[in-house]
């Protein structure tokens, strides 16, 4: 009989490993620090190369979407409070990338202030849909996967959230590179 580690071994390698790129930027999306995003994905893992040798071996995407999504709910029912933010992330963000003339610099610091001030009075689970759809490039089955929610509910939020943002942003008066809010 073949050894049952060497087997959990191959099957890890062969449907987790691939998938830890996609697995941190989920996880960046669903929590606000780096490290955070790590400590998760490791979790995740740690709980997939337990749970590998009952894995059916369709799906592998999906199967470990779930598992993190449910390390997740453990850790923030175990979370405390973060007491400090770390400032030098702030600081880089608002030091230019390139060099700019100052009309460019207030543009685009308006700008980005207005998406970011529309983006965060968006409902929490309109923001997770949002960072799963448009930031971590994740399909609509995908995000519901991760969201554990059906499809035309991440296709109706994100609708939504694309169009409140668009409406604050003509509130504020507020164009994009491309000539409309």
């Amino acid at each position: 009989m073949a050894d049952p580690d060497a087997h959990q071994q191959r099957m890890f390698a062969q449907y987790v490993l691939p998938e830890v790129e996609v697995l941190l930027r989920v996880a960046m999306s669903l929590t606000a620090q780096r490290a955070d995003a790590e400590d998760l994905v490791q979790d995740t893992l740690l709980r997939a190369y337990r749970a590998v040798g009952r894995f059916d071996g369709r799906h592998p995407r999906a199967w470990l979407l779930t598992i993190m999504r449910h390390a997740e709910v453990s850790r923030r029912r175990q979370r405390r409070p973060r007491l400090l933010d770390d400032p030098d992330t702030e600081l880089e963000r608002l030091v230019p990338a390139r060099d700019a003339t100052p009309e460019e610099l207030v543009v685009d610091t308006t700008f980005d202030e207005a998406v970011d001030a529309a983006f965060t009075a968006l409902p929490l689970r309109d923001q997770q849909v949002v960072r799963l759809v448009h930031v971590d490039g994740l399909s609509y089955a995908e995000a519901a996967q991760v969201l554990d929610v059906p499809k035309g509910t991440v296709m109706s939020r994100l609708h939504r959230a694309r169009k409140r943002i668009r409406n604050q942003l003509l509130a504020a008066g507020v164009e994009s590179e491309r000539g409309g809010a």
